[in-house]
């Protein structure tokens, strides 16, 4: 069974950077892609970034430019690195199978908040 932690989030200003990593276990990694998603107060849970077992990476247009996805498969772990940060990018932030969201059938961890202050 695959298990999910994600860290990395945090208090910061307008404009800061914060950088988030999700661990994954009892999965085969190398051969998965991945992706963040988050959960603002009150909100549906949201699409964010992806990146597929070659590296290759899709982002919500409303973070492009912004946020970078990237993975380190001898660690098990993928990256989202946040810069230029906006209130409006407060929220829970998960790591997640695609493929397992896009069928209804993942299995969500804690998140990791991030709070985003002006």
């Amino acid at each position: 069974q695959v298990q999910i932690v994600e860290s990395g989030g945090g208090l910061v200003q307008t404009g800061g950077s914060l950088t988030l990593s999700c661990v994954v276990s009892g999965y085969t990694f190398n051969f998965n892609g991945f992706g963040w998603y988050r959960q603002a107060p009150g909100k549906r849970r949201e699409f964010v970034a992806a990146i597929s077992s070659g590296n290759i990476t899709h982002y919500a247009d409303f973070v492009m430019g912004r946020f970078t996805i990237s993975r380190d498969n001898a660690k098990s772990t993928v990256y989202l690195q946040m810069n230029s940060l906006k209130p409006e990018d407060t929220g829970v932030y998960f790591c997640n199978v695609p493929t397992q969201v896009t069928i209804g059938r993942a299995s969500w961890g804690q998140g990791t908040q991030v709070t985003v202050v002006s």
